[in-house]
Formats: C-alpha cells, sequence, structure tokens
C-alpha cells in the first residue's frame, strides 16, 4: 500500500521527480588553445578556423637526379677502347695501345664525354682521365667535336652531383685552352650549360677561420665555377661576356689588361 501511494503521488505530481543534471562537454582548461589543422592549399580545409596550410614541397633545385647507363661503359665493357690500366709509382695512369693523334676524335672523344656521368672504378678514372689526355694531343681535331660534346656535358651537370660538377668543371677549363677558336665556338651552346652553373655558384663553403682543404684540392664548387666562367670570357671572345651575363646574375666585369669575371 505504501509503494502504491509512493509511485500515485509521482504522477500526480511530476515536479517530484529527481531532475537529472545534463551532460556538458569537457571544457578545455584556461589559456588553452586548440592545435591548428594542417591542410593543403587551394581547398575547403584552409578556410576553417584554426587551420594552417601546408607549404609547398621543395623544389629540388639542388637534389641529385639517378645515374644511367652510359655509352662509355657499355663500350669498355665490350673492350672497344684502345686503352689498359698502369700501375706507376705516382699512381695509376692509363697506357694507350695506339698513338693519341691517330684517334678518331669523332668517334672516341664524345664517348668520353659520356663517361663524366660515371662514379664507380675503373670507369670514371678512364673517363676523366682519358679526357684530359686527348685533350692534351688532340689539336687541331678537337673544335669539329666540339656540337658533339654539349649533350654528355649537359647530362653530367644535370645529375647535379657535387663530385661529377667538380670534375666537369675542370675538363671545360681544360677543354677551352686545348686548341684555338674552342672557347670561341662553346658561345652558342652557353644557353645549356650555364643554367646549372647558375644554381651552384652561390654554393661556397664558410668555414669561418678554420681550414677549408676542398680549396687546396679545387673541391669548391663556387670557386671553380668562378674560374670557368672566367675562363669562358677570357678565351670567348667579344660576344662571350654578353651571353654569360644573359644566365648568370649578377656578374660584372673588369675589361683591361687582364678581362676577368668578378661578382657584383
Amino acid at each position: 500500500m505504501v509503494a502504491e501511494k509512493e509511485t500515485l503521488s509521482l504522477k500526480t505530481c511530476p515536479d517530484k521527480r529527481p531532475k537529472r543534471t545534463p551532460l556538458l562537454a569537457p571544457q578545455p582548461p584556461p589559456g588553452h588553445q586548440p592545435h591548428p589543422r594542417l591542410s593543403e592549399g587551394f581547398t575547403v580545409k584552409a578556410m576553417m578556423k584554426n587551420s594552417v596550410v601546408r607549404g609547398p614541397p621543395a623544389a629540388g633545385a639542388f637534389k641529385e637526379r639517378p645515374t644511367k647507363p652510359t655509352a662509355f661503359r657499355k663500350f669498355y665493357e665490350r673492350g672497344d677502347f684502345p686503352i689498359a690500366l698502369e700501375h706507376d709509382s705516382k699512381g695509376n695512369k692509363i697506357a694507350w695501345k695506339v698513338e693519341i693523334e691517330k684517334l678518331d676524335y669523332h668517334h672516341y672523344l664524345p664517348l668520353f664525354f659520356d663517361g663524366l656521368c660515371e662514379m664507380t672504378f675503373p670507369y670514371e678514372f678512364f673517363a676523366r682521365q682519358g679526357i684530359h689526355d686527348m685533350l692534351e694531343h688532340g689539336g687541331n681535331k678537337i673544335l669539329p667535336v666540339i656540337p658533339q660534346l654539349i649533350i654528355p656535358i649537359k647530362n653530367a651537370l644535370n645529375l647535379r652531383n657535387r663530385q661529377v660538377i667538380c670534375v666537369t668543371l675542370k675538363v671545360l677549363q681544360h677543354l677551352v685552352v686545348s686548341a684555338e677558336m674552342v672557347g670561341e665556338a662553346l658561345v652558342p651552346y652557353y644557353r645549356q650549360i650555364l643554367p646549372i652553373l647558375n644554381i651552384f655558384k652561390n654554393m661556397n663553403v664558410n668555414s669561418g677561420d678554420g681550414i677549408d682543404y676542398s680549396q687546396q684540392k679545387r673541391e669548391n664548387i663556387g670557386d671553380l665555377i668562378q674560374e670557368t666562367l672566367e675562363a669562358f670570357e677570357r678565351y670567348g671572345g667579344e660576344d662571350a661576356f654578353i651571353n654569360i651575363k644573359c644566365h648568370i646574375n649578377p656578374v660584372c666585369t673588369t675589361i683591361g689588361a687582364d678581362t676577368h669575371l668578378t661578382r657584383c
């Protein structure tokens, strides 16, 4: 009877029922800010509150490119080159089986330049040493082959490998002085060679008061590029500086007894 009276009183008087407190969302502590949300640019999420637009990815201008099999390696493994490795007290050198002056430069010199992309022994040694030997004894045979050397030089520079770039720059300096009119013959091809040099021209090592041994070994890319540009202007004729300035800025020239390029 008592239970029935209580149920009847609850039905007749609903105000006596126990009230439930509503559940509230947890409030962040004072001073706490919500974490920003990373979102891609030009999307709906980028317009939302507390959203941070993710920046664009790196362009990869200094990123090294993968190497591809070269024709130089193919010909070397097939035994088509008249060369052999000779060990000397001063180090390794190439033993040529024929006189270098009698070689067909239209055939062999572009193949050796194609080997500038190689970075493994013995391919890289034979390619680089063979180029210097042929440039030293080439004489008048070098000038007609210049158009065939541009694509291998461009491919080597496009690898963006620091070691390959340094070796290619030294080869370019030797190529300019190897024979007459070679520097002027390279001027029309500056648009294919200089853009890569413009990317790395400011890559110098700032060692403070320390000793930078790369300068002694001639492995500093910035210094090698500067030396190469000076050689291009010195042996490239009247139009050399104008064409260099079109692709590499800022540069200025000092015309006098010794023509050279300097950074502005």
